[in-house]
């Protein structure tokens, strides 16, 4: 489902002028409502988060975004990664965190307050069988869109273009994921996951 573009952003020029001068291009025309999930694929470097930043700074978007635990543990690190919009997340019982999140972008949907979740649904930069559901469990009882944002190594291009509502028909939605993302090659492409759900 091909949402319209209602809520443009100003980002950096100097993120962008950086991108560019990196080699990569940015696409981005805009956001189809204020509230939604964000999920960015593939990830197999620690390279994605540079130019995830980057182009995060050049949109002008302000995301919320989960990332591990140990992560925020560390000095000056764990301070700068919440100011950025983390939460740490423990792996090992990070559904707990899903029905909190669908709470609070369903609040600040009743309160018209911007708020986009952003993750990756692969949860690491290693090859695993599947990727992670919480982004799809939060965009579909949220009832906020699901944006397709991709890091393409093969055009060098960032992009956040495709927008979809979920259908809550998890096999027609991941196919659906699965077509956008179609062509998209990560840095590492033997460590891309395959764009399907846990059973």
């Amino acid at each position: 489902m091909s949402l319209p573009l209602t809520v443009p952003l100003q980002g950096s020029a100097l993120a962008r002028w950086m991108l560019r001068r990196l080699g990569w291009q940015l696409k981005f025309d805009g956001l189809p409502r204020r509230q939604g999930v964000l999920i960015v694929y593939p990830h197999t470097s620690n390279w994605d988060f540079i130019y995830a930043i980057l182009a995060k700074w050049g949109i002008g978007i302000h995301v919320t975004f989960w990332g591990k635990d140990t992560l925020f543990r560390v000095p000056l690190f764990g301070r700068w990664l919440r100011w950025l919009g983390g939460l740490p997340v423990n792996r090992h019982s990070a559904s707990g965190i899903v029905g909190p999140m669908v709470r609070e972008l369903v609040a600040a949907r009743a309160a018209d307050r911007f708020m986009w979740l952003a993750l990756s649904p692969e949860g690491t930069r290693s090859l695993k069988s599947s990727w992670r559901s919480g982004f799809y469990h939060v965009a579909r009882d949220a009832g906020v869109p699901l944006g397709l944002a991709y890091l393409d190594y093969g055009r060098r291009v960032v992009g956040i273009e495709h927008f979809m509502i979920l259908s809550g028909d998890m096999r027609k939605d991941m196919a659906q994921i699965s077509a956008t993302y179609s062509g998209v090659v990560g840095k590492r492409p033997a460590y891309t996951t395959p764009i399907q759900l846990k059973p």
